[in-house]
Formats: structure tokens, sequence, C-alpha cells
């Protein structure tokens, strides 16, 4: 309610500033149009007004908590912070009538708590904004301008803060991803040797529980889950996925007529919608069995129903139009003098693709193959049903594998504690995965770089 009054407040205050300075106008040239001018007024009235919600939102949160638990109800909470803040978490879902009750009992009396102090902070983070928008608007319309007031300038200075501001977001965003991963490996590596985790040829995170408990030694070597996840997303789907994709692009942008391309190019970007859970359906119930009677056919007694060739085949198939569409952009930003260059000096036409559109249209490719490949490294549901959980240290692709991301989804299902190894493997898995990729991408700009042209 309050954001709306401040848009109302700023709309008000933007239509008098564009209205005074249409007069302005009337007198004589302005600087700015008075476009800018409303603009100008809206952005100092609604701009400290919304920093002021901001501010006050994390605030009110942990305000309502006190007050929440200053009362009766909140007094007689357990002492358990987990169980505590677990009760809370199911009033709040309550007052906000998410839920009709909960698991524990105290949430249902502390639910007309949550909404009462919700209700009491929020009034009063909104007049607070409210005010400051009020205060604002006063400022500005006790405030003359003159015809040579750059509000144009100052509205384009707005601009370039708000877009400096959501490139910040983009960058401590990231570091915070980084920061945190690297913090909780970090505590994992006190506990796992780091050798053992990078060069271990054997992965059992179950700890033991008592000293005499058999079966859960707790072996962290990573090499089975990072040679799964490269044979089924860098390898298996990359094979199936670049040849398919590029001769895709290649078709539908030199061979294809505008009828022809109208229609396949959309369906088969279909492909990329599709949700991961169907194509996991599908490998799981008709490809997985298909290769396994072929596996045994060929008198492959390893062949299991649960195979790394499943999962890829259809990771690969799933993530053609990703190599399909930046190769078809790219191809078809390839200037047509160069083609029409390349036919007048005699050449074929599969010539002129193989020797001067693909060279040329080279960075695009690499970087859709480089989406591909993040995309397949970040798979979960398709290997989960297709290839299994099984981290086997194999070259057979008829065999059971896993991949790093279903092993950290598998970690941090359930009941956790963050602070037992295995819980924190997680995100040791999660760094090295990111630097992984992180080097790729490197070496990929690298390749760009020395084989890019820049044309006029």
């Amino acid at each position: 309610m309050a954001l709306i009054v401040v848009l109302l407040i700023a709309s008000a205050v933007g239509g008098i500033a564009f209205n005074r300075a249409r007069q302005l106008r009337a007198g004589g040239r302005l600087h700015s149009l008075p476009v800018y001018h409303g603009i100008h007024a809206a952005l100092w009235v609604v701009v400290p007004a919304l920093l002021v919600l901001a501010a006050w939102s994390p605030m009110q949160t942990r305000l309502v908590d006190q007050a929440v638990l200053s009362s009766p109800e909140g007094k007689a909470l357990p002492d358990f912070e987990m169980q505590r803040d677990s009760i809370l978490d199911e009033a709040r879902q309550i007052a906000h009538h998410e839920i009709e009750t909960g698991f524990n009992p105290e949430s249902t009396s502390l639910a007309p708590r949550v909404a009462e102090a919700e209700g009491r902070y929020a009034l009063i983070g909104g007049i607070a904004a409210i005010l400051i928008a009020l205060g604002a608007a006063g400022v500005l319309l006790l405030r003359k301008r003159d015809r040579e007031f750059r509000a144009r300038t100052s509205v384009e200075r707005w601009m370039n803060g708000l877009l400096i501001g959501a490139s910040l977001i983009a960058i401590f965003t990231t570091l915070g991803i980084v920061l945190s991963l690297l913090f909780e490996s970090l505590r994992f590596f006190q506990l796992v040797p780091i050798t053992d985790f990078l060069f271990g040829l054997s992965w059992s995170p179950q700890m033991a529980i008592r000293a005499d408990q058999a079966g859960s030694s707790g072996a962290f070597g990573s090499i089975p889950l990072f040679w799964g996840t490269i044979l089924i997303g860098a390898i298996i789907a990359m094979i199936v996925a670049i040849p398919l994709g590029l001769m895709s692009a290649i078709y539908l942008t030199q061979y294809a007529s505008q009828r022809a391309r109208a229609v396949i190019k959309p369906v088969l970007e279909i492909l990329a919608g599709v949700p991961t859970v169907v194509y996991g359906y599908f490998a799981a119930l008709t490809v997985a069995p298909w290769i396994r009677e072929v596996g045994i056919s060929l008198g492959i007694e390893s062949a299991s129903s649960e195979s790394a060739l499943a999962a890829g085949l259809v990771m690969g198939i799933m993530i053609i139009p990703f190599v399909s569409s930046m190769a078809d952009d790219s191809i078809a930003a390839v200037p047509q003098a160069m083609s029409d260059g390349s036919l007048a000096l005699g050449a074929t036409k599969s010539e002129t693709i193989r020797k001067v559109l693909l060279p040329a249209a080279l960075p695009g490719v690499v970087g859709g193959v480089l989406l591909a490949v993040s995309r397949a490294i970040g798979e979960t549901m398709i290997v989960v049903m297709a290839a299994g959980l099984a981290a086997n240290l194999t070259a057979n692709p008829f065999e059971s594998v896993t991949t790093v991301t279903v092993q950290i989804v598998q970690l941090l299902t359930g009941d956790q504690e963050f602070d037992s190894a295995k819980t924190l493997a997680a995100f040791a898995l999660g760094l090295v995965l990111f630097l992984i990729t992180l080097v790729l991408n490197l070496i990929a700009l690298t390749v760009v770089r020395r084989y890019r042209e820049a044309y006029e």
C-alpha cells in the first residue's frame, strides 16, 4: 500500500513539473524537454522512498521476530534455536494464509502475534517512506526552475547510476556465491585432506557414527564424479549435440526455404522448452532399456539398465537447440559479400560453407558449444533417472555412473548436519566444478580471440 501511495505522489509531482516546464517553454527555449523535467521530479520523489522501504524490510523481519519472542506465547517456546525458528516459520506461513495449520501446535497460537507485529511494523515503514516522498515533493514544488536547468543531464545520471547498480548486483552476487562456496569448502578441507578429495578414486561419503560401524569409512575421492560428469555431459552429449546442432544451423541458413525455416526452427527450439523430467522419463523408460538390449546383443555383459550412454544421448538431444540457435545466428551474421565473393571465385556452396562461413562464424559457434556444455554439466534429473547414483570410475558407456550435480543434490537432501564432512563435501564439489567451468570459459575466450575477425 505504501508503495502505491509513493508512486501516486511521484506521478503527481512529475505531472506538475511537466506542466511547469511546458509553461516555461512557451516563454522561450528550454535546455531540456518538459518530459525530462517530469521524470527528474518523479525520480527525486520515488527513489529515496524506495530506498527507505528496501532498508526497512530486513529490519522489519528482525523486529517482528523480537516482538513475537517477547510475547507470552513466544517466551514459552523451546530454547533450542532450530526448533524455535521452525515454529516461527510455520507461524509466519499461517499468518500469510499459506497453510492452515503447522506441524508444531505452538505455531497456530503464534500466528496472530506474527500478523499483528508485521502489520504494525509495516505501517511504520510505510509511513516513513510516505513522509520522505512528501518531503521531497515539497522541496521540489517550492523550488523554481529556470530555462537553463539541465533536467536531461540529471535524468541521464540517474539512469547511469541505475545501470551501474544493476551491474554491481550481478558482480556482488557472483562474489557472494564464490565466497560462500570457498568458506564452506575450507571447512570441509579441514576435515578431509584436499589431496584425498582431488585425487581419490573412491567416493563413499557415508561417515561412521560409531567406532565399530562398518561400511561407512567416508571416502571422498571426487575423480569418479568428475569423470562421470565429463563422460555424460562433455563427451557423449557433445558428440550428439555438436554435429546435429551445427548441421541443423547450416541447413536452416543456407539450404532451407523461408517456408521450411519458419516451420523447422520453432519446432527445433521446442526441445529447449521440454521439462528435463520428461527427458528423464524418456531416457529411463525408452532409451535405457533399448541400449541395454543392444549391449547384450553385442556381447557386453556389463550393460546396465542405467547407463551413461542413455543419459548422454538424451542430454545431447536436449541441448541441440543451444548449439543450433547460436550457430544459426552467427552464420546469418556473416556478411553476404563474403559468401558471394567465394562463389564468384568458383567455390562450390559446400566449400564456401566449410572454408568461409564456418571460420567467420567460429566465435558464435564456440559460444553455443560453451552454453551447451554448461547446460549439460549442470543437468541433474536425466542423470538421476537414466544413469543412476553409482560413483563408478569406468570408460564403459554401458555401465552406470553419476555426476557432480547429482551427488550435490543427494548430499544436501533431507535433514543433514552442516558441520559434518558429508554435507560440506557438496560445497567442495560445487567449488571445483565452478573452477573447472571458469577454466573452460577462459580457454574458449582464448580460442575466440585468436580466430575472430572483424568485419566492416
